[in-house]
């Protein structure tokens, strides 16, 4: 159910994205009415939320059904009264999967405004309250206490404290503004805290703000399923390569049961902050996180080895993810996709870079597990058929627990390679609108098929070094 006009991209773009979803071996395969309509699917999908919140349990710590339990206390508490369903993936035994309620059509819209940046609306759509930080304009005599509508710029054209915006703004629900119009636009600076509290959301989803922090861990289902698919064990030294904001870096560490050594560096500093705060958070201890570039991760010799930390020698380790940076465009909800050609295409040199260290500091008989949240053939299918050409050790493995999609045709890969990749592909889904009496007619098995594909889009390949 669409509620949403379909994603904006600028049109070379666009164009570049017909072409990776266009190409000719998939209108062979399934004809061009098909292709066609998997486009325009795609493209609407990407502007609407999934159909889940997923909530990863920290089982370290505590049960999957005590935390359930809790769960479902709160949210009834949130949604004054109503529950929903708390699904345990069959095949990912600590994921929750949360149903989304919406879009609701019943809303009215108010007289006073309230304009929020893009990244702040997309987040609003997933269960965010707005922050003071995040909003562009508001109604001239707003005050705190006030009733409003919160609406996206999705354009980005709205000026910083403008008192009325008649350019392109999308509808997320109403909330209590928190805060003035004065406070929000002082002279000394930006407020922080929140700004407006959602009472009507579009698409209804719990708060976890303060909720069961040490205990869950909000991720997108597909980036659960690479921690199960590279499969670390106790006692094993693994290295997340590009490791923020640390939701893998955890699951991996919790799934070895905080047995052994998980690595986990990115180059930025605050973001290496992050990681070890989320891993404290999470009371996880084997976890060591190191400010490093990782395509300058791998030593030429003993004298240039880090102490513990990198450039680390070649076959240092037993397992590697490489969760590459990427142009994100699988991202969701996302209604303004605002990069350059130039910017979409500069991913895929950096991430073979990237590739080249991690067959290098890998062992034999290691495991090697690279990602991407982007849809294109190039970050992803053609970088696999890169991969095999270039590395003679490497082979591509069958992936456990597999429930997304198999890869995209287009790259030269075979049938058979091609069902040993995992795509996410948000054109998989048809959008279903969900309020609380149809939650109650849904079966579990089917919500389940609808979690898989109603997701973010994704890319998992798995490789054993030989």
């Amino acid at each position: 159910m669409s509620v949403f006009c379909k994603i904006k991209l600028r049109p070379e773009v666009e164009e570049y994205l017909q072409a990776t979803f266009k190409n000719a071996k998939l209108i062979s395969a399934v004809g061009p009415l098909e292709v066609e309509r998997k486009y325009e699917r795609l493209l609407n999908n990407l502007s609407h939320p999934p159909a889940f919140t997923t909530v990863r349990v920290n089982t370290h710590l505590a049960s999957v059904e005590h935390i359930r339990s809790l769960l479902s206390e709160e949210i009834c508490k949130q949604y004054k009264g109503f529950s929903v369903p708390l699904l345990q993936h069959p095949k990912l035994p600590d994921i929750l999967l949360i149903p989304i309620i919406g879009p609701r059509k019943d809303l009215q819209e108010l007289t006073n405004q309230v304009i929020v940046g893009a990244q702040c609306g997309n987040a609003v759509l997933r269960g965010a309250h707005v922050y003071a930080p995040g909003i562009i304009s508001t109604s001239k005599f707003m005050k705190a206490g006030d009733l409003v509508s919160v609406y996206s710029d999705i354009e980005g054209k709205c000026k910083r404290g403008a008192k009325e915006f008649l350019g392109t703004k999308v509808f997320l629900g109403n909330g209590i503004s928190e805060v003035g119009r004065s406070d929000i636009f002082h002279a000394n600076g930006p407020l922080k805290g929140l700004g407006v509290k959602m009472m009507e959301p579009i698409y209804l989803s719990p708060s976890f703000d303060n909720v069961l922090s040490s205990y869950i861990f909000l991720q997108n289902l597909p980036s659960s399923v690479v921690s199960y698919v590279l499969n670390p064990q106790p006692g094993e030294k693994i290295l997340d390569m590009c490791a923020a904001p640390g939701g893998k870096t955890t699951h991996l560490a919790t799934l070895m049961h905080d047995e052994g050594e998980v690595i986990a560096i990115d180059k930025t500093a605050d973001k290496v902050k992050k990681i070890s705060q989320n891993a404290a958070l999470l009371k996880l201890n084997c976890i060591k996180t190191f400010c490093y570039d990782s395509t300058k991760a791998l030593a030429t010799d003993q004298t240039e080895c880090g102490r513990g930390g990198p450039p680390f020698l070649r076959e240092s380790f037993d397992r590697i993810l490489l969760d590459a940076p990427c142009s994100g465009m699988g991202q969701r909800p996302n209604m303004a996709y605002s990069w350059s050609l130039k910017e979409v295409t500069s991913y895929q040199p950096l991430q073979r870079k990237l590739f080249r260290v991690a067959v290098q500091l890998l062992k034999p008989g290691g495991i090697l597990v690279y990602s991407t949240c982007t849809i294109t053939l190039s970050e992803n299918e053609e970088q696999v058929a890169w991969a095999l050409q270039t590395f003679p050790c490497l082979q591509l493995q069958s992936q456990e627990p597999h429930v997304g999609g198999e890869g995209m045709m287009g790259a030269g890969l075979s049938p058979a390679q091609l069902k040993q990749l995992q795509r996410f592909d948000p054109s998989d889904a048809v959008l279903q609108g969900m309020d609380f009496n149809s939650l109650q007619s849904f079966k579990y098995e089917d919500m389940i098929e609808l979690a898989n594909k109603d997701c973010i889009g994704f890319f998992i390949a798995k490789f054993i070094k030989v």
